[in-house]
């Protein structure tokens, strides 16, 4: 009896084995199955601001394309608030399966370093996916206002602290953050006069309430091509395309002056690469097409198209500048 219990012992356990090896060989199987079939169903890319802005119409020209890539409907929620934060917030905490992506802003890179209500990480709690493009920031002033060019500005600003002022979207906006970081690299000492949005910005250097504003290209070209505003340099790395004659900061003798204000996709950190990478060769094809240029172009927006690498590159780059540049400037936004 002892000896027939025994020979059974192993049978049952070479047939345990045996089943265990089965299911093991079979489940990657099943599961590649289960993730090929991605997306299954609407993909919610959220704009953490208002309709009409940047980042939602950069959004609106890819979602279509990218759906019709993808065979699923991309649905764009706006959800807008503290300066961005609220939707970055809500995209950090989704569910990593590739149904939720963010189109965002510069925003994102600084926010964390000027605001506690910003609780993400850029580096940590995001996966890149694509860097879209961006455009330069302009220096304008009015004709009149008797400023020659960007170096007689920054010779002036430097000889006379705080004499000038300037306009900006708002505190803690790339376009304050653009001329802090002149000022840092020269000197140049001016008074940052802070409006909401780039609207009552440009109308303060119109009317001249203030000597200078910093506005996002797009925002002041209409100006710049009517001769109300005259463009003292622009803050990209290269000059821009429709205004070749306007130095950039590095070409004025500024250096390590280079920013924009840029756009990029993101999904949650945890989402599957092979979906981030899926995505990515999607887009960066739709970003590729010359209608999609021509169109963002007409909008002032220089396409980048680079991939999940190069972008988490970039934003751990930029991250740490603006950090940089807000600690120096002693920047808060409560």
């Amino acid at each position: 009896m002892a000896f027939s219990n025994a020979s059974v012992r192993p049978r049952r356990t070479f047939a345990f084995v045996a089943i265990t090896s089965a299911l093991v060989s079979v489940l990657p199987g099943f599961f590649g199955v289960a993730r090929a079939a991605w997306p299954e169903r609407p993909i919610r890319m959220v704009v953490p601001f208002a309709p009409a802005g940047a980042s939602d119409l950069i959004a609106r020209v890819i979602s279509i394309p990218l759906g019709q890539a993808l065979g699923q409907t991309i649905i764009i929620e706006n959800m807008a608030g503290a300066n961005g934060t609220l939707g970055i917030n809500n995209v950090a905490k989704a569910e990593p399966d590739g149904y939720t992506l963010l189109v965002t802003s510069s925003v994102f890179v600084v926010n964390p370093s000027l605001s506690k209500a910003a609780s993400y990480d850029p580096n940590k709690d995001f996966a890149p996916i694509v860097d879209l493009g961006g455009s330069p920031n302009a220096i304008v002033t009015r004709p009149d206002s008797g400023i020659a060019d960007i170096k007689d500005l920054l010779t002036r600003a430097k000889a006379q602290p705080d004499y000038f002022n300037y306009a900006s979207s708002g505190v803690g906006s790339i376009t304050q953050l653009s001329i802090e970081l002149m000022q840092l690299r020269t000197g140049a000492r001016m008074v940052h006069v802070p409006y909401s949005g780039a609207g009552p910005a440009v109308q303060a250097a119109l009317s001249g309430t203030t000597h200078l504003a910093g506005i996002n290209i797009s925002a002041v070209m209409p100006h710049i091509k009517a001769g109300t505003l005259k463009a003292l340099a622009q803050t990209g790395k290269q000059r821009w395309f429709e205004l070749p004659d306007v130095p950039t900061l590095e070409d004025a003798g500024v250096p390590n002056s280079a920013s924009e204000t840029f756009q990029i996709l993101l999904a949650p950190a945890g989402t599957p690469r092979d979906i981030v990478d899926k995505i990515a060769q999607a887009v960066i094809e739709i970003l590729n097409r010359p209608d999609t240029k021509e169109r963002l172009a007409a909008t002032g927006f220089a396409v980048a198209a680079r991939g999940p690498d190069a972008l988490r590159q970039r934003i751990a780059d930029e991250v740490a500048m603006w950090r940089d540049v807000i600690m120096q400037s002693k920047l808060k936004v409560q």
